[in-house]
């Protein structure tokens, strides 16, 4: 899971500098990664690619400065989850590729089939990487599609040109990308796997002159942040490109195979955002119904008694809201977050999550000290941040903890851009709701289950493979790319 962006301006647009646009369109897509930021842009007057990238959050990685180098009518920027890579700047997005053609990328998702396609490229045709990122694999991919074709297309053959490249992708990469990319003289285009795992969608902002800037980005939050207007998702399997006067033109490669990622709604995806045309709130409301229905016959005979619900902040809150209102249950706020400590899910490491989570949530011992708390959180991955939690609560004197869970159990890995690729890190993976329930030190464990999720989405053409084990490609790479992911992890530790 990261954060993408692409605008470009027509060429009289004058309202605001696109790499500024990307900029403020990033700190609204902070939440999807937050251990580096890049922005590049290209500078049409010096005919150069012009990028800044460094770890950290957004609003520290980029000054005032930065932008008076980061000029020209379009621009790129990238948020990082890291999932694939190392920690190291050298695997940070966006990338830059200057042969055959000048290009620049950046993209969310995760290839499964990565390292197969790095061992063929390396050894099979001596294509040396210069990153552990996935991102240099697809750029790869494009310009090998492009070998034979003239390296500085006219303005009217780009669109052409980039769709011999894309087919390359979409013939060769299993896994989920959601990319942007700019060709040098030749525009903006983006890409969606044929899964439409992973969101992205197309606004457009009209200057008083009339003149045209296109934003794509992965959700609607930081459109409606620029001011830019929505005006759709790019299909999954599909290309579209935007030429410097503002002409867009898309080629569907395949039928779409829908099958959007649950966890964007569950937990990823910013509550004002909406993905697929469903509210990310509405959905999170839902949920707290669904649930409703399933506490309330423990309630009414008496099995569990809480005093009050309290949300694990921030995801659950909107589902905690309309559990209490459907339970008729009092709504408390039992712990505080830090708001200036990062989400902890997304860190990637179990020891980086452990400690931020000590410095993100604090305890209103006056709201949780002798009561019997209906905890709520959006998940339950590892199962250790909601042990720590319930620790937490228990040493500021709750009575008990029933803890209930806005989605199914997550009992397998997932592939395609989520941290948790092996199942055996999964909390449910082999053990039953009352083992669970032990470990995280709760009296009673409820969870969700699929048909409650679809039917909270209002959507059947989800993945939901860490869910039900039904993955939308082909997964036979599955065990290398877990192997490869411990093996750097440890020779970075």
């Amino acid at each position: 899971m990261c954060g993408v962006v692409g605008v470009i301006n027509t060429k009289d647009y004058s309202e605001e500098l696109a790499s500024y646009a990307t900029y403020k369109a990033l700190l609204n897509l902070q939440h999807r990664g937050q251990d580096a930021a890049g922005i590049v842009s290209f500078n049409e007057n010096k005919q150069k690619f012009k990028t800044y990238k460094n770890l950290g959050l957004i609003s520290k990685v980029f000054k005032a400065e930065n932008f008076e180098k980061l000029l020209g009518k379009s621009s790129l920027g990238h948020n990082r989850y890291a999932t694939v890579g190392s920690d190291g700047v050298e695997d940070l997005q966006p990338i830059v590729q200057g042969y055959p053609s000048g290009m620049a990328m950046a993209h969310n998702g995760n290839l499964v089939n990565y390292h197969s396609l790095v061992d063929k490229l390396n050894y099979e045709e001596g294509i040396q990487f210069l990153t552990s990122n996935d991102l240099e694999i697809l750029i790869c991919l494009m310009e090998k599609g492009l070998m034979g074709m003239s390296p500085r297309p006219s303005s009217s053959e780009c669109f052409n040109y980039l769709t011999v490249g894309a087919k390359k992708i979409f013939n060769e990469a299993l896994g989920s990308f959601s990319l942007v990319g700019l060709l040098a003289n030749g525009g903006l285009f983006a890409m969606r796997d044929p899964n439409g795992l992973k969101p992205l969608v197309l606004g457009k902002k009209i200057d008083e002159a009339g003149n045209e800037s296109f934003m794509f980005c992965s959700e609607t939050i930081a459109l409606d942040f620029t001011g830019y207007e929505y005006v759709r998702d790019v299909n999954p399997g599909e290309l579209v490109f935007i030429d410097n006067e503002g002409t867009l033109r898309s080629y569907q490669f395949e039928n779409s195979k829908r099958k959007n990622c649950m966890f964007e709604w569950v937990y990823f995806s910013a509550a004002e955002s909406t993905i697929e045309n469903r509210s990310v709130y509405n959905v999170r409301l839902n949920l707290g119904n669904m649930l409703a229905k399933k506490l309330r016959p423990l309630i009414t005979n008496g099995e569990i008694s809480p005093d009050y619900v309290c949300p694990v902040p921030d995801t659950s809150r909107t589902s905690s809201i309309s559990l209490a209102e459907n339970l008729g249950l009092p709504y408390r706020e039992g712990l505080i977050k830090n708001r200036y400590v990062q989400r902890s899910f997304i860190l990637n490491s179990q020891t980086k999550r452990e400690k931020a989570l000590e410095l993100k949530l604090s305890p209103v011992r006056s709201q949780i000290e002798g009561k019997s708390i209906l905890l709520v959180d959006d998940s339950l991955v590892r199962g250790t941040t909601s042990k720590k939690i319930i620790q937490l609560l228990k040493k500021n004197g709750a009575k008990d903890v029933t803890l209930a869970i806005a989605c199914p159990p997550l009992r397998y890995g997932c592939y395609y851009g989520i941290d948790f690729p092996s199942r055996e890190e999964l909390m449910a993976n082999g053990r039953s709701v009352e083992e669970i329930a032990e470990f995280v030190g709760a009296n009673r464990v409820i969870y969700l289950d699929e048909q409650d999720l679809k039917e909270a989405i209002n959507s059947n053409e989800l993945c939901m493979a860490c869910v039900n084990n039904n993955y939308p490609t082909i997964t036979d790479d599955a065990e290398n790319f877990i192997n490869k992911r411990d093996e750097l992890r440890e020779e970075l530790s």
